[in-house]
This record gives C-alpha cells, structure tokens and sequence, in this order.
C-alpha cells in the first residue's frame, strides 16, 4: 500500500500562511497604538461590527429563519464567546500594560494549552513528543515572562497583560478543540463566510455586552478622529476576515500540522513592527523564546 503524500508548500501556499501571522502582529501592534483613543473591550466590539458589514453580502442567508445555523445555536453561542468575546477582549486588555512582542509570544504558548485542555476536556492522548515540544514552548513563555531574570517568577512580578494573554490563550484553546469536533451542517462548515458569519452573530452580541459593562463600571472612552477609524478599519478588514480567509485556504492546501508552524511568524512580525512604529526594540530573550516556541512546535509535529 503506498503511503500518502505530504501536501506540498507552493509558492502560494506560502503566501496564503504568511499573510495572516503579518496582519495578527499588525493587529497586536495597532491595538497597543490606539490604546489611548479607545477603551479595548469597545475596540474589539467595533472590530467584529465591521467583520459584520463586511461579510454580510457574502453570508446573508446564514441570517434567515430557515438556515440549518439555528439547530445549533448553542455551539456556535459557545463559540462566539470563546473565539470572538473573550480572545480578542483578553488580547486587547493585555496590549493596554503589555507590548506586542510579549503579548504574540505568550500567544505562541498555544500548544500548551492546547495539550493540557484535550486532556483534561477532550480525551485527548499525550505523546512524548507533544509533552516535550509543549515544555519547550512554555520555557520560551516563562522566559518572556521573566523578563530574562528568573528570580522574577519566584517573586511573581507579572504584569497584567501577560495574565490576560495566557487567559485569551487558554480561551482559544478550548476554541480551537470546539472546531474540530465538527457537529454544525456540512453547508455551513465548507463555506468560510458563513462559517465565520455564524459566529460572529452571537460573538457580536458577548463582545457588546462586554463593551456595555466596559462603559458602566469604568472610565470608558472613545476619541474619534481619523487616526482611529482608519485603526479600526484595518482591524476590522484586514485581522478579522482577510487573515481568516487566507488561513482556512492554506490549511486546506498544507494541512494542519504544516500550517501550525507558521503561526510562530506572528512574534516575529511583531517584534519588527514594534521597533518599526512603536520603538520598543525586542530584548535578547525575546530572541530566545522565539526559538524555544518555534523548536517547542517542530518537536510536537514531527513524526
């Protein structure tokens, strides 16, 4: 019996995975930029309205009363929630104290947690090369977090953003094992728009509700001027649905296990738009941990 043949990266291929980790770091970037103009749970609820306009001509008929999306609005509640509320809310919170080389670092811990809930919710089975590219991810993440000085996690010095990424990198996880137990109408799995549209219909509404206690419990605000529409605008555009768009088509032509990798481009990315806008030159350990998440990764899928 002759054995499958790996998908091949193309030249397009290529493209199609790199093009979303860019506009995720662009997106970590702006976000840490704009934090002054806008409250973040506001800005993520504005983010996803114009994700919403957008793909409204495109997936309208998830909307009507007879789509198969209803049958399941419980999952794609869940759903909304965990990858649209809470993520993007946690990551914005932590660009408010934390910068976003951090920030898509401790992003990049993703396998770790992706691990430790398929264990703990999902059945999953933990190999040895999982466990150890997992261990090696998490001391690239404690490197970040220590700041390079280990004598700062025994004392616990851990700025809030970095709590409230590895929070959003947790919610992600438990996202991410959501989506591939498949359970939703093949109808509406095969087609990104309408996929995406089902779960910004109940995403919409956390992240709205959230903004809605942001501007009740707190000092929330919002400058408009041009520098923050045009911020929301990409946000909104380019993170939210073009990234979307081109990684669902990479991992069909690469497959998973390939594409994973180039998501430990978003650090990377990060680290030179931030010395490039922001002048936060990324440190030694940066460095450091890029390569421990990176080898973590490489560790965990090969076979």
């Amino acid at each position: 019996m002759s054995t499958p043949q790996q998908p091949r990266l193309t030249a397009l291929t290529v493209l199609l995975l790199t093009v979303p980790p860019l506009l995720w770091a662009g997106n970590a970037v702006v976000g840490r930029l704009v934090r002054d103009l806008v409250s973040p749970l506001t800005l993520n609820f504005v983010r996803w309205v114009i994700a919403f306009v957008i793909l409204l001509p495109l997936a309208a008929s998830v909307l009507r009363g007879a789509s198969p999306l209803w049958a399941h609005w419980k999952r794609y509640a869940l759903l909304g929630l965990l990858g649209i509320g809470l993520y993007n809310a946690f990551q914005y919170l932590a660009l408010q104290t934390s910068t976003p080389i951090n920030v898509t670092l401790v992003g990049s811990s993703l396998p770790l947690w992706m691990l430790a809930t398929g264990a703990l919710f999902f059945g999953a089975r933990i190999g040895a090369r999982e466990l150890g590219g997992a261990l090696l991810s998490m001391l690239g993440v404690l490197l970040v977090l220590s700041r390079g000085e280990w004598q700062q996690l025994l004392a616990l010095r851990l700025v809030p953003g970095d709590l409230y990424m590895i929070a959003g990198t947790i919610a992600w996880a438990f996202y991410s094992w959501m989506l591939a137990r498949t359970h939703e109408p093949a109808q509406v799995r095969k087609d990104w728009a309408a996929f995406l549209m089902a779960q910004l219909v109940f995403g919409i509404a956390w992240s709205g509700a959230l903004a809605a206690g942001e501007w009740t419990l707190t000092d929330a605000h919002i400058d408009l001027g041009w520098p923050l529409v045009a911020a929301m605008l990409f946000i909104g555009i380019g993170p939210a649905v073009v990234a979307y768009r081109c990684w669902g088509n990479g991992v069909q032509r690469a497959g998973p296990q390939a594409a994973s990798i180039f998501m430990n481009l978003t650090p990377l990315f990060a680290a030179v738009m931030s010395a490039a806008f922001l002048r936060e030159a990324p440190h030694w350990y940066h460095g450091v941990a890029f390569v421990l998440i990176v080898g973590g990764i490489v560790v965990s899928a090969r076979r």
